[in-house]
């Protein structure tokens, strides 16, 4: 038998040797995984809220929550929400977060697999007598840890929950995103809608601020009437500057949340439009739990605590043996050629094993901070779940009350009207002097200003409402 055979049977028996050891390895790997096993937390919630009698969500409910500012029927308010999901830059940011957990991930599973290195050298040497010689070397490193207890296991398992996390802040993200872009969209409309009740009251008083003029020419009325008009005229006209740059200012900030310039959307929002009549009565609420999958923050904090659990076990694997499969293969030669021949090989291949015996204090110290970071992350769960059950009741309970307080708002604009109308006629008929016209001007001014910021309440606390629900991204397409 030649010796190239011999070598080539050789080479097989070693690769059939390392084949069965890795097989034995991996079958001990798959036995002992040290540190807890995360658990989902638990918490004890009400069965339904105090301030809703709504019961369980139906795929049909979930559906309406996913997009709820649909609920206003407005296509321009649709189409504003859909373009700042798409450039947003607390979306973009909450993106490269992502792919920084997907990096980190993919760096901790690469920690599973074995590695190789490949190395050359080539030397020219000058002695005496020989003179000058030739040295080329070449060869490969390899190595690979062998995870008996799970480090590397945790490791992976805190940075797929590490993802996790990340993503939830994205779908958080989308729930702020939405509720603010709404929010500031009906409080452009709502100061539209005011800039327009101001100049109706104002056309109002200018007719009036004539009247009295036309009065006083006529000597039926005091200097004092023209006076107290045209001050009333120059007060209702000093409040339309303020709703107007006010109004502007509102248009910056959705610009902003789209990720446009703030003068970008000035044009096409300038155009006064009515909001839709809506009430919090009919959102579908579902009952507390609902919460615990629904809301984006809740789902993140859940995947922290998951983290901070798996870390537990990659800080315990420290007490125990590290232990790797290490080898080498090292040819050299003085020609290219010979470099390549099998007999001038220097192989090596077995296992190494590290264990701090005396490094307990450091590993225990780890051990424990792992643990209260754990601890940190249930509370942190545990308020927000908390905060989570405030905002739906403190959304229900606003809305509520101010349904009852728009009520009261629109009888006093009818009133109001209908005491103008009187004032007015008896002022005419000499039977009462301006200063009752004065004060039911006021009052209907009022009234109506105060109804359509009742009105933007109401709107509002729909928008906190389904913002503290959780809506605003698509949970059937997880």
């Amino acid at each position: 038998m030649n010796k190239g055979l011999q070598s080539r049977i050789h080479i097989q028996k070693r690769l059939r040797h390392w084949a069965s050891v890795s097989l034995c390895v991996v079958l001990l790997m798959g036995c002992t995984m040290v540190g807890p096993d995360f658990q989902k937390p638990e918490m004890a919630l009400p069965a339904a809220y105090s301030e809703s009698t709504a019961g369980r969500q139906t795929p049909a409910i979930a559906q309406e929550i996913d997009r709820w500012w649909t609920s206003f029927h407005d296509q321009l308010l649709s189409s504003l929400v859909e373009r700042a999901a798409v450039s947003n830059l607390d979306i973009k940011l909450a993106d490269a977060r992502i792919r920084q957990a997907r990096a980190v991930r993919a760096a901790a599973n690469a920690g599973a697999s074995p590695t190789l290195d490949m190395k050359a050298r080539y030397s020219r040497n000058e002695s005496q007598p020989e003179g000058f010689s030739s040295q080329y070397q070449g060869g490969f490193d390899a190595g690979w840890e062998v995870d008996f207890f799970g480090r590397v296991r945790r490791n992976v398992e805190a940075a797929e929950a590490d993802l996790e996390a990340a993503s939830e802040a994205r779908r958080n993200a989308l729930v702020i995103l939405s509720a603010e872009v709404v929010r500031n969209y009906i409080e452009l409309r709502a100061l539209q809608q005011r800039i327009v009740i101001a100049r109706q009251n104002l056309e109002a008083q200018k007719r009036s601020a004539e009247l009295t003029r036309q009065r006083f020419s006529a000597g039926l009325v005091s200097r004092l009437d023209v006076v107290n008009a045209e001050a009333q005229l120059a007060s209702l006209a000093s409040q339309l500057p303020l709703f107007e740059a006010s109004a502007r200012q509102t248009m910056h900030a959705i610009a902003i949340l789209i990720g446009l310039e703030p003068g970008a959307l000035v044009e096409e929002l300038s155009q006064p439009e009515g909001i839709t009549a809506v009430t919090t009565l009919a959102v579908p609420t579902g009952i507390p739990s609902d919460l615990l999958r629904r809301r984006p923050d809740i789902r993140r904090a859940e995947a922290l605590i998951h983290a901070a659990t798996a870390r537990i076990g990659v800080a315990t694997a420290d007490l125990f043996p590290k232990i790797t499969l290490s080898g080498f293969l090292n040819l050299q030669g003085d020609t290219v050629n010979s470099l390549f021949d099998w007999t001038n090989r220097l192989l090596s291949f077995g296992p190494q094993a590290s264990w701090p015996l005396f490094d307990s204090n450091r590993v225990g110290a780890s051990i424990e901070q792992q643990k209260a970071l754990e601890e940190q992350a249930f509370i942190t769960y545990q308020q927000t779940v908390l905060t989570a059950l405030q905002e739906v009741e403190d959304a229900l309970a606003a809305s509520k009350h101010e349904e009852e307080r728009r009520k009261s708002l629109q009888q006093a604009v009818q009133a109001n009207r209908k005491a103008v109308e009187l004032a007015i006629t008896l002022y005419i008929a000499g039977q009462t002097d301006y200063l009752n016209v004065l004060q039911a001007q006021r009052s209907l001014y009022s009234s109506e200003d105060s109804l359509s910021q009742s009105e933007l309440a109401m709107a509002t606390n729909l928008v906190s409402l389904y913002k503290a629900l959780g809506g605003g991204w698509e949970i059937s397409g997880e």
